[in-house]
């Protein structure tokens, strides 16, 4: 499956050069060309990019309002973002799916944003890496129509309080490829801490899986206010290994959950989980179609709420909720309303 992201299509009018740091060699040039139109969103230049050499330059000297275009091709190495766009002016990095960014020794992220908010990543491929797109203290970062896949771990993470964020539109497959468990399609917070708040994280209109090495979508305790709508599940990646048993996995609180469509897992198909008193709560879920057939796992339940308490930590099951095979639509003593 192949995903496209539109092309800039500005007509150049003028040439500047973006200089790296790298040292001259007799078989390699320093400098990278870039074509330039002050048409991008947000009154910014268009910089038309062509290498690798080129791609870390305009990362580099990225600025607010500017969209950086790749042409077709192969862009290897770990690419870092440091730069901040602002909510007037975004900065966008983008191209087609022909325009693929890959690793050199399949190690560390393919991309990777360090305090860089209002980031679009649009229509590439990323693969050949440890992760795919690391984003980390950086708000409202959208990841746009990109396909993702064969990573070791994880393909897409929100951490260390990256709050919201958008995931739309996108192929995630073939992550967890060490088969340990912990290759989530996508990952949002941390385990075993409340400090990272990635909150109020969208994740829509995606396909995840086949062969996701995790859940499709794993939730951290001390997340809030997310959204998963949308979305297509394919668990045959599942392994067990790392308590790995459900489509999606949410330890944070006030998720929704609605519209989406799963197939192939092992156990079952959502889950909520308390690692900390008063977190796993507050989920709602809503027309979700669970097919579960051929799960051989002792629950096998379309929604699997491991706590649950009106009071202080309720869940809300809608009576649109759909199931095939499996032992239900929800565990016992969880009201469907």
């Amino acid at each position: 499956m192949a995903l496209t992201g539109p092309a800039a299509g500005a007509t150049p009018t003028t040439t500047a050069t973006l200089t790296t740091t790298a040292t001259p060699t007799p078989t390699s040039s320093a400098t990278a060309t870039a074509t330039s139109t002050p048409t991008a969103p947000g009154g910014g230049q268009v910089v038309d990019v062509a290498d690798s050499k080129g791609l870390k330059a305009a990362l580099a000297a990225a600025a607010p309002g500017q969209t950086i275009q790749l042409a077709d091709g192969t862009y290897t190495g770990n690419f870092k973002i440091t730069a901040a766009g602002t909510a007037a002016a975004p900065i966008t990095l983008t191209g087609s799916a022909k325009a693929v960014l890959t690793t050199s020794s399949g190690g560390g992220n393919v991309i990777q944003l360090t305090g860089s908010p209002y980031w679009t990543i649009k229509g590439l491929t990323l693969t050949g890496a440890q992760k795919g797109i690391m984003i980390d203290a950086s708000d409202h970062v959208a990841v746009d129509s990109v396909e993702v896949h064969h990573m070791t771990m994880e393909g897409i993470h929100f951490r260390t309080s990256s709050s919201y964020g958008v995931v739309r539109n996108s192929y995630i497959h073939d992550t967890g490829t060490s088969r340990n468990g912990m290759g989530e399609g996508i990952y949002v917070g941390s385990a075993n801490t409340l400090g990272d708040t990635s909150d109020h994280v969208l994740i829509t209109g995606n396909t995840i899986g086949p062969d996701v090495g995790g859940e499709n979508i794993d939730i951290k305790e001390g997340t809030t206010g997310g959204v998963i709508s949308g979305n297509t599940f394919d668990g045959s990646g599942l392994t067990g290994a790392n308590y790995d048993d459900s489509w999606v996995d949410i330890k944070g609180n006030g998720y929704t959950v609605s519209g989406n469509r799963g197939t192939r897992t092992t156990d079952d198909g959502f889950q909520t989980h308390s690692q900390y008193p008063g977190w796993g709560c507050g989920t709602v879920f809503r027309a979700n179609s669970s097919d579960l057939t051929g799960a051989t796992g002792p629950d096998r339940y379309a929604v699997h709420v491991t706590n649950y308490d009106p009071a202080t930590c309720p869940v809300t099951v809608a009576a649109d909720n759909t199931v095939t095979g499996g032992n239900g639509l929800v565990n016992p003593g969880i009201p469907v309303s």
